[in-house]
């Protein structure tokens, strides 16, 4: 509600030339609508978790997997998530429908046909099922094999699948979903590497994606670790920006590896796994959490349900402080970018990002506070203009 309150009807001073009247317009009418649905979909999910508890119905799910199961731990606690999985699934669909094919399609976003949202949920349902089912049954044989002990081992386990992601979620994820094709000989791709030669980045993959298959959005990011590292620009972002301001857009990724930022991001989220996974070792096996959930016996599922449900304002917490130091290493990388004579470019790429995005320009501070990971657009051009000053 503050942030709905926050958005001004008048266009911020400094990005005055940035939008038209009629296109600010749109701009305010797509975040009032974002806004109002995104309270619809809250409140429905609180609503649903309110009844599934009160009626008690993980209780009642439980003792039925439980049952058709012999009380294996392993096929009960497969079976109870997968039907939760495949629940969540059905009652998020029509909000996707809605929101990919009237919000999106409405203010002209929208480029997925439905029979690629079709093959796109599949594909995700298929994905998850898969690497969900993977990691939550070496999860639970570790718990039926080291009892309460099992966290420290399962910690591991998550770290490394967490690292396995990061390298190869461009080689194994994306495929399924876009099409990569490496960045033809160009203008582009000359004043890329001729850019990450004099910063003394080692880059040789560059991948263009088909974006505008789905959006028309424009974005651009780095996957990978070490070698095994590349930059995929969005077809949209290339249609979009000028050569120098997509050199300035990599060179302010190429600030995140320079910082350390990726390792250090990475070092966070490990000590966040550590952190969920030695707390969910204090909910096993409670016959008052089991019971809160309409359970009448402890069990790994129930434990992980009720763990799931407390650990929310903890995770608000540490999600405020992972979010400070995001927003603070999105500044260095701006800052990098800026060490190279390209702050103008980079302050005209995002805002060209922002205007075809329709992307709020005013949030309330406390918002952006609470759960932006990055600062806002006025924020990032204060900073670089003030830099390119000294």
């Amino acid at each position: 509600m503050l942030n709905r309150r926050a958005a001004s009807p008048s266009l911020p001073l400094e990005l005055v030339g940035l939008y038209d009247k009629e296109k600010y317009a749109e701009q305010q009418r797509y975040f009032a609508e974002n806004n109002r649905f995104g309270s619809i979909v809250n409140t429905a999910t609180i609503l649903v978790i309110l009844i599934l508890l009160f009626a008690g119905l993980f209780g009642w799910l439980d003792e039925w997997t439980r049952e058709i199961t012999s009380d294996s731990l392993l096929w009960s606690t497969l079976l109870f998530f997968g039907i939760l999985f495949l629940a969540n699934e059905l009652f998020s669909l029509p909000f996707e429908v809605y929101d990919t094919f009237v919000i999106e399609g409405r203010f002209g976003f929208n480029k997925t046909t439905p029979k690629t949202f079709i093959a796109d949920q599949l594909k995700s349902l298929f994905v998850s099922l898969i690497l969900g089912g993977v990691l939550l049954t070496i999860i639970v044989l570790l718990y039926g094999w080291l009892g309460h002990r099992f966290w420290v081992v399962a910690c591991g386990v998550v770290i490394v699948f967490i690292l396995l992601l990061n390298m190869f979620y461009s080689q194994w994820i994306v495929p399924l979903f876009n099409k990569q094709t490496p960045l033809g000989e160009g203008e582009l791709r000359t004043e890329i590497e001729s850019f990450a030669k004099r910063s003394g980045f080692c880059l040789d993959n560059i991948f263009v994606i088909d974006g505008s298959r789905r959006s028309t959005k424009a974005n651009a990011y780095f996957s990978g670790l070490g070698s095994r590292k590349r930059v995929v620009l969005y077809d949209t972002l290339i249609d979009e920006l000028t050569t120098e301001e997509i050199v300035a857009v990599l060179a302010h990724e190429i600030g995140h590896y320079k910082h350390r930022h990726t390792l250090q991001m990475l070092v966070v989220s490990v000590l966040n796994v550590f952190l969920m996974f030695y707390l969910f070792s204090w909910t096993l096996d409670n016959i008052q959490f089991a019971e809160a959930l309409g359970g009448s016996r402890p069990s790994f599922a129930l434990s992980l349900v009720s763990f799931s449900l407390l650990y929310t304002p903890i995770g608000l917490v540490t999600g405020v402080l992972i979010n400070v130091l995001s927003r603070k290493n999105e500044y260095q990388a701006d800052s990098f970018a800026g060490r190279f004579g390209l702050s103008e470019a980079l302050v005209s790429g995002l805002k060209k990002i922002t205007v075809k995005a329709l992307s709020n320009l005013t949030p309330h501070p406390l918002y952006v506070k609470v759960y932006y990971s990055h600062p806002t657009l006025l924020q990032r051009i204060a900073k670089l203009y003030k830099m390119g000053k000294k």
